[in-house]
């Protein structure tokens, strides 16, 4: 199996790192991350400044292609210019894998996260993509531990069907701190209610006022039971199907007999 992996956190991530050694006897990896941290960058691309690119050794045995830009530039780069020239003209990789990502991406965050954005490209490109996420306590993540958790997950996912072109699946894997069995992995859909919103009103030192983010991503006005945010706090890994196409069916029924 070939395999094209990405994150949002930058190629310099412990996440990635640590889920490219859990990877690496599953087949040959070519690593195209961002150059930088790009979380909650959401499904921005760049159109009207160079990608610049530069090889790096993240870590021992890890070297790939780093890319001044977003992480769906990183997989539109990767797989239109940087896997083709590796690999030969029309060439693709059998998956794409994003992250692991340092904080859960469950919920409405899905809609603001790098990580799932580079997956859900792949997807509509054609490959299909997993994106793999840590939800982390006050404690450093035990990123080693999380990655054997997420590659037992994914050697599931992959005995259990082919995975289709378009397909992308979000896999979260919960609270890891110390060595211990792997978690249970459910299926289950994402929280639909929004994050509580907070910011602190400041003033910069010549009086101007500004606010700083001081909400937290896993807080939600409410949460449905069975959803993908429930799961994952009652330590289980989620799986959730996701998909690129907004289009909302029943409003376009509705619409349509509206405007008749």
């Amino acid at each position: 199996m070939r395999i094209l992996l990405c994150n949002d956190d930058g190629i310099h991530a412990p996440g990635i790192i640590a889920l490219y050694d859990a990877l690496k006897t599953l087949g040959e990896i070519l690593v195209v991350a961002p150059l930088t941290v790009q979380s909650a960058t959401g499904h921005g691309i760049t159109f009207r400044q160079p990608l610049m690119t530069q090889t790096v050794t993240a870590a021992p045995g890890m070297t790939g292609i780093a890319v001044d830009g977003r992480p769906a530039d990183c997989v539109k780069l990767g797989l239109s210019s940087l896997w083709p020239a590796k690999y030969g003209a029309g060439s693709r990789p059998d998956l794409v894998v994003s992250g692991m990502n340092m904080g859960a991406n469950v919920g409405i965050n899905v809609l603001y996260s790098g990580t799932c954005a580079a997956a859900l490209e792949a997807a509509f490109l054609g490959v299909p993509a997993i994106a793999v996420s840590l939800h982390h306590g006050r404690s450093r993540p035990d990123y080693d531990t999380a990655a054997r958790h997420a590659r037992a997950g994914i050697d599931q996912i992959l005995r259990a069907a082919p995975l289709k072109p378009h397909e992308c699946l979000n896999l979260n894997i919960p609270i890891t701190e110390s060595p211990g069995p792997t978690p249970p992995m459910v299926v289950c859909p994402m929280n639909t209610h929004g994050i509580v919103d907070a910011f602190d009103k400041r003033q910069n030192p010549i009086g101007e006022t500004y606010y700083w983010s001081a909400g937290t991503p896993m807080e939600f006005h409410r949460t449905e039971p069975g959803t993908d945010v429930e799961e994952l706090v009652k330590g289980k890994m989620t799986l959730t199907p996701l998909r690129y196409d907004l289009s909302d069916e029943p409003g376009m029924a509705r619409w349509r007999g509206l405007l008749r």
